[in-house]
């Protein structure tokens, strides 16, 4: 089974700023946060051999929490979106062009400067694919973006509209895995 995870809260997300590539450490709320996600999985007898992470630290940081002593693999394709020069935008005071892209990103491409969803998805489905073959409960730290990449790519049906949907700190998503293939994500309550 592989079990996805949004980071836990850092400064940048308690601000309401787009935090994208911003290498940000969890805050007091995000290690709380992680631990409490870490005790849930482990109260589901689940134990984490193998762990991916992006390379982020605040993404590092929710792996090591919820899975001690297991060595976390970073992998660059699951970095956040790159919001090129947008970042640290305040999400309360937004430029119109994000407006734009933020009302409906299934139908509206990125401004200019941030990467474009597709490539989210491209990078994030090309992972788990390769992933997809690895036994025993698998965990992937990532980011909301990067998140929503994974769960776009592995329910086509969806037709973006898991661009839409809120994946709080910590939320958490599992894939299972039958005979080497991805199942349909579901949000682990």
């Amino acid at each position: 089974m592989i079990y996805v995870i949004r980071h836990g809260q850092t400064e940048l997300n308690n601000a309401h700023a787009l935090q994208g590539r911003s290498n940000q450490p969890l805050n007091k709320k995000g290690i709380e946060q992680a631990h409490e996600a870490g005790k849930a999985l482990a109260g589901r007898g689940i134990v984490f051999s193998p762990a991916f992470s992006s390379p982020q630290q605040r993404a590092i940081q929710t792996a090591e929490i919820v899975a001690p002593g297991v060595p976390i693999v970073t992998d660059e394709r699951l970095i956040e979106m790159d919001y090129g020069p947008y970042e640290g935008t305040d999400l309360n005071n937004l430029p119109p062009e994000n407006l734009t892209f933020f009302s409906d990103f299934a139908h509206n491409p990125a401004p200019d400067g941030m990467e474009q969803l597709s490539s989210v998805v491209g990078r994030t489905g090309k992972f788990v694919d390769e992933i997809a073959a690895l036994e025993g409960d698998v965990l992937i730290s990532t980011h909301a973006i990067a998140m929503k990449g994974i769960l776009e790519y592995l329910t086509p049906q969806s037709q973006g509209g898991y661009w839409s949907t809120y994946l709080g700190n910590c939320a958490v998503y599992a894939i299972e895995i039958v005979d080497g293939s991805l199942g349909v994500p579901y949000e682990l309550a």
